[in-house]
């Protein structure tokens, strides 16, 4: 009887236990703001798609979010730990590596955000935001940490001078940009370092003189030809980027050394 008393007992514990539990998450304050634990839980599946605590509505500590599956993987956290209207938030891969970094401040990018590479800890792209737009250096490395590419933003828009480099570090293009368009010299590289073409861009377009060069000697010249915004002609880089029509053959052959590199 002993036993049976016992074991009632301890049963009305934990059932009471359980019921706290439950009536703790997901309550609000006598503001009808949330306040102390939350968990959120997708619709279908209802798997936990969050966690995290609020302080009168407001967020507190760290946030963790779960992938949909039975694993329940983190796959970002948000770092509300400064307490100023900011969040650190990190993005993960299944694997647990780190897929992007970042501060956000009223829900905008701000300062440097990093991406990495796929399954790696070497960066692929650093970027710097201002009130959620593009602002200062931005940077592309290969994943052997070499840099791929360098230019400077300005609200949200290319803006100064941008360099390309292949994957044996030499320069490939030294361009300039204004108003998020070509503007100023240019010079396109033959992938060893020497000059092979070089010219002038005003607002997207060419201008004046262009020169072609072999060896270091210029082969030949040419006065560049008023384009207009319908016939002027551009390709798409690797990166998905409009690029000067007239280096569409040099990117196939770029594309072409470096699977050749990489396989040796």
């Amino acid at each position: 009887m002993l036993k049976t008393k016992k074991t009632v007992t301890i049963l009305l514990f934990f059932i009471s236990a359980l019921l706290f539990s439950q009536e703790s998450i997901n309550q609000l304050d006598s503001k009808g703001e949330r306040h102390g634990l939350w968990k959120g839980k997708y619709e279908e599946s209802n798997r936990p798609r969050y966690e995290g605590v609020f302080e009168h509505g407001k967020e507190k500590g760290v946030f963790k979010y779960f992938d949909d599956t039975k694993l329940g993987k983190v796959i970002a956290t948000r770092d509300f730990s400064k307490e100023n209207g900011s969040c650190y938030v990190t993005m993960f891969d299944r694997k647990d590596n780190i897929v992007s970094e970042g501060l956000l401040i009223n829900k905008e990018y701000e300062g440097e955000w990093k991406i990495y590479h796929k399954e790696s800890k070497v960066i692929m792209t650093s970027e710097n935001y201002k009130k959620g737009k593009l602002n200062g250096v931005k940077k592309i490395f290969y994943d052997d940490g070499s840099l791929a590419e360098i230019i400077n933003f300005s609200d949200g828009e290319r803006d100064g001078n941008y360099k390309k480099y292949g994957v044996n570090e030499k320069i490939l293009e030294d361009l300039n940009y204004k108003n998020d368009q070509l503007h100023g010299e240019a010079t396109f590289f033959d992938g060893l370092g020497n000059i092979s073409i070089q010219g002038q861009y005003k607002e997207g377009l060419k201008v004046g003189v262009w020169k072609t060069f072999e060896k270091g000697k210029v082969v030949k010249e040419e006065t560049a030809r008023k384009y207009t915004a319908k016939n002027f002609e551009y390709t798409i880089n690797p990166e998905g980027e409009k690029i000067p029509g007239e280096m569409k053959d040099r990117v196939v052959k770029e594309r072409k050394r470096i699977k050749k590199e990489k396989k040796k």
